[in-house]
């Protein structure tokens, strides 16, 4: 690490990053950043990553999800809360399924950057750059919206911040009562034609929180039963926002990107020399690598040694995202590489982005379908491997849009236009979001 400096990333080829006209009110934009206070802490990051540690261990699982994109516009409270609480919904169904922990992540307070497949949009006879993320430039198709603004950085860090503070004012203030989420829970089952097991499954769940009561064992005596933690990350994407918020820890004397908890680097900036690695390579948090069909044995083994030269447990998530009819090809020969050079990691499915497909209408969608045949088989590979699924990535919200096809709502092509809300990718909504979680519970509980 000697040769490792906040700024080193600066000297490698770097992709997926914005030309800004003015640099100077950049550089402006970056020091004013770097005085404003941190968005996380030190010691909330070593929390998530012993967390993690102990995923890796086969000893938790963890649930990580959220928006594909934020927005500037569509920030408010309730779509913090309605995303919150299908989170926890989740959570408990998958706590109750596997025995175990569930470690929540949310891809939320900073998750605005996003890598795009062509520098250029063409419509008509109009070129304009590509939309990259609110942080970054606008959605709207006109020269001036498109054009990069450093402010937005600014105005990315103040709704990180109070997306933060409202989590945790939900996370400690009572909204996350178990009782309350469970009840939520059998209002969905109670309301839902696609399966008899989610309501037997939410009777069970009732039964041992009737028992733990009778047991005196409640929320007003207990505080891990009506409080919890949501901790954040995004791709680590814009670097300028990163560096500006990176903090060397008067304790450790470590460095921490205090942008978010956790942090990844995406499929298209996972180049071993490029600057999204020697970045991330510097910090203290915990890392993911997505890992696609492109991703062979040698580039993991190198990335991970390069991002976790001490083989530390908790440091690295693999996230797996291949497609649910490729998995099979490629997953296998990782996991045995990983295996055979006794690398710790926790590995996860994101069962979205190898998923995508173009609806007859034009519409980017997913496959309900495909998206949970995907997790089955992420599952069946690590049990035929004799190694530990350890979580689920998923792209998720928690309003009613129809976005992704299929699921117990039986959301067709047709329906795509209804309520077609993202700025970039489709999410599940929160139906579908909970009916996931209680089919993967089946998985947990077979394997457990």
């Amino acid at each position: 690490m000697s040769s490792w400096k906040l700024d080193s990333w600066r000297n490698k080829p770097i992709l997926q990053q914005p030309v800004y006209k003015d640099r100077e009110l950049l550089k402006d934009v970056e020091k004013r950043l770097g005085k404003y206070p941190p968005l996380v802490f030190a010691e909330e990051v070593r929390s998530l990553k012993s967390q993690f540690a102990e995923v890796t261990r086969g000893k938790a699982f963890l649930l990580q999800g959220g928006d594909c994109a934020e927005s500037f516009a569509e920030f408010n409270a309730d779509t913090i809360r309605d995303f919150f609480k299908v989170f926890l919904q989740m959570s408990v169904i998958l706590t109750f399924a596997g025995g175990k922990p569930v470690v929540k992540v949310g891809r939320i307070a900073g998750q605005f950057a996003k890598p795009r497949s062509s520098d250029f949009e063409t419509i008509g006879d109009v070129t304009l750059p590509s939309y990259r993320g609110d942080i970054i430039n606008s959605i709207e198709f006109t020269k001036e919206a498109r054009e990069p603004d450093p402010y937005r950085m600014l105005s990315a860090y103040n709704q990180s911040a109070a997306t933060q503070n409202l989590i945790r004012a939900f996370a400690r203030g009572g909204f996350a009562d178990l009782r309350k989420v469970h009840r939520w829970n059998l209002d969905f089952s109670a309301g839902t034609t696609a399966d008899e097991r989610y309501q037997k499954l939410s009777d069970k769940i009732e039964q041992a929180l009737n028992f733990m009561g009778a047991c005196g064992i409640n929320p007003e005596n207990t505080p891990s039963l009506a409080q919890t933690v949501l901790y954040t990350s995004h791709e680590a994407l814009l670097l300028n926002y990163e560096e500006a918020l990176t903090r060397k820890d008067s304790i450790t004397g470590k460095y921490y990107d205090c942008s978010a908890h956790m942090l990844w680097i995406g499929d298209r900036t996972r180049q071993v020399d490029g600057a999204h690695v020697e970045f991330l390579r510097g910090v203290e948090n915990p890392i993911g690598i997505k890992a696609g069909p492109t991703t062979s044995p040698d580039d993991l083994l190198t990335l991970l040694d390069k991002l976790n030269p001490d083989n530390e447990a908790g440091k690295m998530n693999v996230i797996v995202r291949m497609g649910a009819d490729k998995l099979s090809d490629y997953l296998p020969t990782l996991i045995r590489a990983v295996q055979r050079e006794g690398k710790k990691v926790l590995w996860s499915c994101d069962p979205m982005h190898g998923n995508t497909i173009k609806a007859s209408n034009n519409y980017k969608t997913r496959e309900f379908d495909n998206v949970l045949q995907e997790v089955k088989n992420f599952f069946a590979i690590h049990e035929s491997e004799g190694t530990y699924a350890g979580g689920i990535h998923l792209e998720m919200t928690g309003k009613d849009v129809t976005e992704c096809i299929g699921g117990g709502q039986n959301i067709g092509e047709d329906n795509l236009s209804s309520r077609y809300h993202t700025h970039c990718d489709p999410r599940l909504n929160a139906h579908q979001a909970l009916e996931l979680a209680f089919l993967i519970a089946d998985t947990l509980k077979a394997v457990k």
